[in-house]
């Protein structure tokens, strides 16, 4: 297990509330990655102020001013390097990438998604679980690939749909979580814990205390 800590870049596109959790869990003395910057694709997004008042280096690379994918992923690419970025942390980054920004980062790039994948990838995931009727989401945090939320899982946290849920109050639950999950899965990857093996992440041999099944809703 490494005991330097990993220069971890951040990317987001708007408000920046994963952003921040992660920001808060790395000034721990004991935790194993360090924010070395955080860039967004749209300069207006608020979670660039946010960085900036916690005293993490910032950066704007607006997509708009780019006719080609590829080319606003060079100049992304060229500010992660120059901040010396060991792993990338997406966070609310809403901008499709390349195969080849994807594989040039491969096994050191994560994201967080809001439902528990390989259940509801993409966009409406809320709005897709409540018609579902399902009795579980949650988030999940895993290693990027091409293919858009897909890659090998890393952590996931499950999270109850409620009679008279709507997809803002049941999102506002999975959000909660993946404010707790997301540093817990970056200090586990950062660490080494957790190592990819082919295309899945084993879970870290380590004791656990919830080896039962989790049953909602509950037994009366």
């Amino acid at each position: 297990m490494s005991t330097k800590k990993k220069r971890v870049g951040i990317l987001i596109s708007g408000r920046g509330s994963n952003m921040m959790s992660l920001i808060a869990a790395a000034k721990a003395v004991d935790y194993p990655a360090e924010i070395a910057c955080v860039l967004s694709s749209r300069p207006e997004a608020e979670g660039l102020l946010k960085a900036a008042g916690a005293g993490v280096p910032t950066q704007a690379i607006d997509h708009r001013r780019f006719k080609e994918r590829s080319a606003f992923e060079a100049e992304l690419d060229a500010a992660l390097r120059a901040s010396a970025v060991e792993f990338v942390a997406c966070a609310g980054f809403m901008r499709l990438m390349t195969p080849a920004f994807v594989e040039s980062w491969r096994d050191r790039m994560l994201n967080i998604h809001p439902s528990l994948l390989p259940a509801f990838p993409g966009l409406d995931t809320h709005t897709r679980a409540l018609a579902a009727g399902v009795k579980l989401t949650g988030c999940t945090v895993h290693v990027v690939r091409p293919e858009v939320d897909s890659g090998p899982i890393i952590a996931q946290a499950a999270v109850p749909v409620l009679d008279g849920d709507t997809p803002e109050s049941l999102g506002a639950r999975v959000l909660e979580a993946e404010h707790r999950l997301y540093p817990h899965a970056l200090a586990l990857f950062a660490s080494g814990r957790v190592r990819i093996a082919g295309e899945k992440v084993p879970g870290p041999q380590v004791p656990i205390n919830q080896e039962k099944a989790l049953f909602w809703p509950p037994f009366s």
